[in-house]
């Protein structure tokens, strides 16, 4: 475990092996049963009978809109999953899509994926460090990060190798979590349970978030706090896991499936725990 900070606070964190054999492991399981985007859902209204499929397409759109992109422009995808949101914008866009994944097991799953969906001539996964891209200054027409910079120790280096492969012009759209206020006591411990278990390596306020864009030498064009449409992903997270339990208990053991849920429904108890969409673009 590594010692980072939250809102001036250490505290435990995974560290980037941690992280990658997190995925490495528990990626198959909770594609199973939260689905193949492996990120958090947008409802509208909490209480609207949308699928968890749905609202998680829904967020990637949210992440496509923001994007703005063109027919035959060249898309990193900078923590890419198992394909789907990837597959999702070269369908909507036509454009090209580069992912990358520090877990090998994702990246095979997302070629296959582009394979079956007969976009492997312009949709491609590889293996690399976000921190240190093995792409050429100005190679891309466009950056997204949807819901993987958290997991970056030095995020703003992140977000400078970024902006280095992005041209001058291109855009970048990220979708992550933050805190819209400090924490303490059992909210604290709640963030903390979050950090830990999820592989929360960089997490803080909505305007440190944005000066780590501008350190990068990116221009914030918006910020939208997406919280509340966001927030219904972590009580049906523990739901969807309580409901297979018997499918996933005897890979994570009863202790850690129930730390899991516990986790979740923690979280979902502390209003301050926030997600944002913020768009950026280099100069």
């Amino acid at each position: 475990m590594t010692e980072s900070k939250s809102e001036g606070t250490a505290v435990a964190a995974p560290t980037p092996e941690e992280v990658r054999q997190m995925y490495d492991d528990f990626t198959d399981p909770f594609a199973r049963i939260w689905g193949e985007n492996l990120h958090f859902g947008y409802w509208e209204d909490a209480g609207a009978d949308v699928s968890v499929d749905d609202a998680t397409d829904r967020l990637t759109d949210e992440m496509i809109a923001l994007l703005d992109v063109r027919s035959g422009d060249r898309v990193l995808d900078v923590g890419c999953g198992i394909g789907k949101p990837a597959v999702r914008l070269a369908t909507a866009r036509d454009v090209r899509v580069t992912g990358i994944s520090i877990s090998r097991p994702q990246v095979n799953q997302a070629n296959a994926r582009a394979t079956a969906a007969g976009l492997a001539n312009r949709v491609t996964f590889s293996y690399a460090d976000a921190m240190d891209l093995p792409f050429e200054d100005a190679s891309f027409d466009a950056v997204w990060a949807l819901e993987s910079l958290h997991h970056m120790p030095d995020r703003g280096r992140a977000l400078r190798e970024m902006a280095r492969v992005l041209r001058p012009g291109g855009t970048v759209a990220i979708a992550d979590f933050v805190l819209l206020a400090p924490v303490e006591g059992a909210k604290k411990e709640a963030v903390d349970a979050f950090r830990a278990g999820g592989g929360v390596l960089s997490l803080g306020g909505i305007d440190e978030y944005e000066s780590d864009v501008r350190q990068a030498e990116l221009v914030v064009t918006s910020t939208v706090d997406i919280s509340a449409q966001a927030r219904p992903s972590l009580v049906k997270t523990a739901e969807a896991f309580e409901n297979a339990r018997s499918q996933v208990e005897p890979f994570m053991g009863a202790e850690g499936l129930d730390r899991m849920i516990a986790t979740f429904r923690g979280l979902a108890e502390v209003p301050e725990a926030g997600y944002v969409l913020i768009g950026a673009r280099k100069p």
